[in-house]
């Protein structure tokens, strides 16, 4: 806990054109790993196109960490089906964090991440100072699937004690 920078608040939206694993439907649902830490997202009944408006919140110590983010088919009587997979970087947004902003226009574009071979950016993505907060909106590209995307914001969380940015 000593190494605590703060909390990393991921908003998974939703996800779209989601790749088919049942007969005509999927049951999606997202697990966001960082380090040991594991948390999934509700599971949307036969939905190519959920809206999971699931807050998950992850404790950060690594500036530079990366997240990975699966997309999962839920199935009864077996495993379940591996629907995609991406992994994005948070450095970018928490270098905006750092600045500690104040007093900007709503909606002012702090900084620009473009889409490269490096990340799973669908396109560019801004880090944007909102209602007196940083959020980036991502949406990212599944890998290892035929189609889908899945839209994510996060936002920052300070904890008072913990380690600067």
């Amino acid at each position: 806990m000593e190494n605590l920078l703060g909390l990393l608040r991921i908003h998974v939206q939703r996800g779209v054109n989601l790749a088919v694993r049942d007969v005509v439907s999927s049951d999606p649902y997202v697990v966001i790993k960082m380090g040991k830490q594991k948390l999934k997202t509700r599971v949307m009944k036969k939905d190519l196109n959920p809206e999971w408006n699931d807050d998950l919140t992850l404790s950060v110590s690594d500036p530079h960490a990366t997240i990975h983010l699966q997309v999962y088919d839920k199935d009864t009587f077996s495993l379940d089906d591996k629907m995609g997979d991406a992994e994005f970087v948070i450095g970018p947004f928490l270098e905006a964090v750092k600045m500690r902003l104040e007093g900007l226009p709503n909606n002012t574009i702090v900084t620009k991440v473009p889409p490269s071979r490096q990340n799973c950016l669908s396109e560019e993505s801004h880090v944007v100072w909102k209602d007196g907060k940083i959020v980036q909106n991502i949406v990212l590209r599944l890998r290892n699937v035929e189609s889908g995307e899945v839209e994510l914001q996060l936002h920052w969380i300070d904890i008072p004690g913990s380690r600067t940015l």
